[in-house]
């Protein structure tokens, strides 16, 4: 005797959804493709109408009483839904902190390199841990790598504000840039917009002695 095939308990069951012949109620509400009410109709005409069409009958509500369904492409509608739920999980993005690491001596093609990372990093919607490692004596050159990190703030400013300034932590200096929110409006941008004109009335002329003389006689 063979074998009996295994049940696999973990495999997850596809659903299959409740469109055309799989719905099986007899009497449905029936919402037109235009939003326009069909009133109760049988399954049977529901499913005529939706042939007319070229389109498909969705049940939308189960638990109503009918249940309610409603004629549309089924196929855009799923690919809308899933359009709207790969936006929702790229808003629902966990934030997390990537590190771009370099010396305080470091020579302009690594630093454009590191600059790179860090506005790839930033586009994803992550924080930017910058530090400079230290070693040895090095730590005596803070202030160079203080001036090396306020560099990099400078040069992605557009892209990112500075969350924490630089500061010394063990023989590493750090400093932590977030993601910009609102666009950077530099210094030169506001001294060029151009300022409202107050219209301005100039006051009537005051009469003379002679023409207040003339108006009196």
């Amino acid at each position: 005797m063979p074998p009996r095939p295994r049940f696999d308990r973990r495999a997850p069951v596809r659903e299959l959804p409740n469109i055309n012949d799989r719905i099986s109620y007899p009497q449905l509400r029936v919402v037109d493709s235009d939003g326009s009410q069909l009133g109760v109709i049988s399954r049977e005409e529901a499913l005529e109408v939706a042939k007319e069409r070229e389109l498909d009958l969705v049940l939308v509500s189960e638990k109503a009483d009918p249940p309610v369904c409603r004629i549309m492409d089924y196929g855009k509608f799923k690919f809308e839904q899933e359009k709207k739920a790969k936006e929702a999980k790229k808003k629902s993005h966990q934030t997390e902190v990537k590190e771009v690491k370099m010396r305080y001596k470091i020579d302009q093609h690594d630093y454009d390199v590191r600059i790179g990372q860090a506005v790839r990093f930033l586009k994803a919607g992550d924080k930017v841990k910058c530090t400079v490692i230290f070693r040895g004596r090095e730590i005596q050159h803070t202030a160079l790598a203080e001036t090396l990190l306020r560099r990099m703030a400078k040069d992605l400013e557009e892209k990112a504000e500075i969350q924490q300034a630089p500061k010394r932590e063990g023989r590493n200096m750090i400093m932590f840039l977030t993601p910009r929110k609102t666009p950077l409006v530099k210094k030169e941008e506001k001294e060029a917009a151009p300022t409202k004109a107050v219209r301005t009335i100039p006051a009537p002329p005051r009469p003379t002695a002679a023409k207040v003389a003339a108006q009196q006689a």
